[in-house]
């Protein structure tokens, strides 16, 4: 086969063939076809798309591009969950200890985060002590014996995606339904779960910023795992704001805590128990989301969820006394407000313009390359629908460098603030099954 037959075929939108995409997914990974070429290739799927099969044959050639995980030494269902990002997403850690504590195995695989987006390892590392890099027998155990672990993916789990997402990041060809949904299937299959919950995101702080491309985009994906015999629903949920009130790592797993021990804001919570019911009913647990939902809802309030979160930070190395006293995480040197300039009430807050101010202040990475400083972030104050009186305190912005003037206009220009109280979207839009 020829690389730029190939190029041409999908540039006059015809549909390429399981062999031509294996060709192209096998000799890039191999560093056998250059990225300019590759390149080219991708901005003529964002163009014309790929149909079913295509996407299909795509996620294939990529989840075959390396090892894949065997969880079948892990007695039990296996249900894992995957979100799309977002700015607070902190979900993981709340959703896994508590669907672990009603029976469910979690044995997940997260990554680390990008840009605007926080990586639940981050969140996870800023725990003294954490660690994320078990081996496969510790991990294998630690599911057995406390029903959940979070770890790092493996060094050559889904190789081609690491290479083709680099390249996509960089070529202005993230944002396409097919290579979206082949990205992310790709690294689920690999995992070995028996289910897949998706939490697919839409609005200013997602992939996409409406509901039918994010409907389409879960569509795609639960196709995907459907035709490998994998359960796979999907929860399509709001990012036209941060999720709670905290965006930063240990300002998150702050936030985290206090959701396990009862205390959660509503929209995380709320979003914890719609996914939650999915997976229970996922695992064949329970028959209805309602029943399910009850039985998450008394294992939040009874302190179950939150003894699962804190086995598992004691089985990885972590210091579980900052789970007792979270009052011992570090403090930022500059802890700023942010004042409001007028009267009125919040209609929106941008979530990406709170996530990347909070990445400038040092709570994230714009290369891969760049450190973390545990302890930065952004504490909203305000919430969509919330009063606003002249001189209040919209967030506290928390930062260890010494200039933050640029962040403080980027975060109060986030908030769109009006005169008549809009009442906020739900924080579930739907459930897709």
């Amino acid at each position: 086969m020829i690389m730029n037959e190939i190029i041409m075929k999908k540039r006059d939108k015809h549909v390429l063939s399981d062999e031509e995409i294996k060709f192209f997914v096998d000799g890039y990974t191999k560093g056998e076809i250059p990225d300019y070429q590759v390149s080219a290739l991708l901005m003529a799927i964002v163009l014309n798309g790929m149909n079913k099969k295509e996407t299909n044959a795509l996620t294939m050639a990529m989840l075959h591009s390396g090892e894949t995980v065997d969880l079948s030494k892990i007695k039990g269902p296996k249900v894992d969950k995957h979100s799309t990002g977002g700015v607070g997403d902190k979900t993981s850690l709340v959703l896994g200890p508590l669907v672990a504590s009603c029976g469910v195995k979690v044995a997940k695989m997260s990554g680390r985060g990008l840009g605007h987006t926080g990586g639940t390892l981050d969140k996870l590392e800023s725990i003294p002590g954490m660690r994320i890099d078990l081996s496969p027998a510790q991990f294998e155990k630690q599911v057995n014996d406390i029903g959940i672990s979070i770890i790092g993916q493996t060094g050559n789990l889904v190789p081609a995606d690491k290479k083709l997402y680099a390249l996509r990041d960089v070529t202005g060809t993230v944002r396409s339904v097919s290579l979206v949904a082949a990205s992310i299937m790709s690294k689920k299959l690999a995992t070995g779960a028996d289910a897949i919950c998706l939490d697919v995101k839409y609005g200013s702080g997602a992939f996409f910023e409406d509901v039918p491309n994010s409907v389409k985009l879960a569509k795609t994906m639960i196709a995907i795992g459907d035709s490998m015999g994998v359960d796979t629903r999907a929860v399509i949920s709001n990012m036209q704001q941060p999720l709670g009130f905290a965006v930063g790592n240990n300002l998150e797993v702050k936030e985290a805590i206090a959701t396990l021990k009862g205390n959660g804001p509503a929209d995380l919570v709320e979003l914890c128990l719609e996914a939650g019911s999915v997976m229970l009913v996922q695992a064949k647990l329970y028959k209805s989301y309602d029943k399910a939902r009850s039985i998450l809802e008394k294992n939040l309030k009874n302190g179950k969820a939150y003894e699962r979160f804190y086995q598992m930070v004691k089985a990885q190395g972590g210091d579980v006394s900052y789970l007792e006293h979270p009052e011992k995480f570090a403090n930022s040197k500059h802890i700023i407000p942010v004042i409001s300039s007028k009267n009125g009430y919040v209609d929106a807050i941008n979530a990406l313009e709170i996530g990347e101010a909070s990445m400038l202040l040092g709570a994230g990475r714009a290369k891969k390359e760049d450190s973390i400083d545990y302890a930065s972030g952004i504490v909203l104050c305000k919430k969509c629908g919330y009063q606003v009186k002249k001189s209040d305190v919209l967030a506290y912005l928390h930062t260890n460098k010494d200039d933050y003037q640029d962040q403080i206009k980027m975060v109060g220009k986030a908030f769109v603030i009006t005169s008549k109280q809009v009442k906020p979207e739900k924080i579930v839009k739907k459930v897709v099954e």
